[in-house]
C-alpha cells in the first residue's frame, strides 16, 4: 500500500511540473522576452488590422503583388492548420503536371519576366507554407507587379531590394524576402490596389 501512495504522489508531482509549472512559466519567459514572436509574428496593415503572420505564406492572386511559392498545405494550399509537403517525387507524374501547368501560368501572367521561371516559384516548401522567396524569385516578378501599377520597374526593384533579408548571423540561410512584408510595403510606397 505504501509503494501505491508513493507512486500516486510521483505521479502527481510529475503531472503539476510538467504538466502546468514548466508549460506556465516557459510561457511566461516567452511572453516576456520574446513577445512578438510569442504572439505569432503577427503583421498589421497601415490600419491596424491583422493580415497575417511573418511566418506563414498566404495566396495572392492579384498581378500587382508578388505570388509566394506554391503550397501543398491543405486542400487549397496555404492552411496553417495543414502544414506539410506534397510528398510527390521526382518520378510523380501528378508533379510534373501541376508543376508544367504552373510554368505556363507564370510565363502567361509575367510575359515581360526575363530569363527562365525560377525554380521555387514552382515548387513547394517542405512545410507548404514558407514565406521567403529568393531574391531572384521576387525579381523575376517586378515587371508584372510594376505593370499593373503603373509604376516603373525601378521603382518595384527599390522596394524590393529594401525588403531583401541576409543570411542570419551572416552565416545561415540564404538571402531572402519575405512575400506579405513586401506586399504590404508595395501597397505602403506606391498605393494600396483593391
Amino acid at each position: 500500500m505504501s509503494t501505491v501512495f508513493i507512486a500516486v504522489r510521483v505521479t502527481l508531482v510529475t503531472l503539476v511540473l510538467t504538466g502546468l509549472v514548466y508549460p506556465l512559466v516557459s510561457t511566461g519567459l516567452a511572453q516576456v522576452l520574446f513577445p512578438k514572436q510569442a504572439g505569432g509574428s503577427l503583421i498589421t496593415d497601415s490600419k491596424g488590422k491583422v493580415v497575417g503572420s511573418e511566418l506563414i505564406a498566404q495566396a495572392f492572386a492579384k498581378p500587382a503583388y508578388f505570388q509566394p511559392r506554391p503550397s501543398a498545405a491543405g486542400d487549397k494550399g496555404y492552411d496553417a492548420t495543414a502544414s506539410g509537403g506534397s510528398n510527390l517525387g521526382t518520378t510523380s507524374q501528378r508533379l510534373r503536371d501541376r508543376v508544367q501547368a504552373d510554368v505556363a501560368r507564370l510565363q502567361k501572367e509575367n510575359p515581360d519576366a526575363e530569363g527562365p521561371v525560377p525554380v521555387e516559384l514552382v515548387s513547394t516548401s517542405a512545410s507548404g507554407l514558407d514565406p521567403h522567396v529568393s531574391p531572384e524569385a521576387a525579381l523575376w516578378q517586378v515587371p508584372r507587379v510594376a505593370k499593373s501599377r503603373g509604376v516603373s520597374t525601378d521603382q518595384v526593384r527599390q522596394v524590393v531590394e529594401s525588403h531583401l533579408e541576409g543570411r542570419e548571423l551572416y552565416l545561415l540561410g540564404e538571402p531572402r524576402v519575405n512575400v506579405l512584408l513586401l506586399n504590404l510595403a508595395i501597397d505602403h510606397q506606391l498605393g494600396h490596389i483593391r
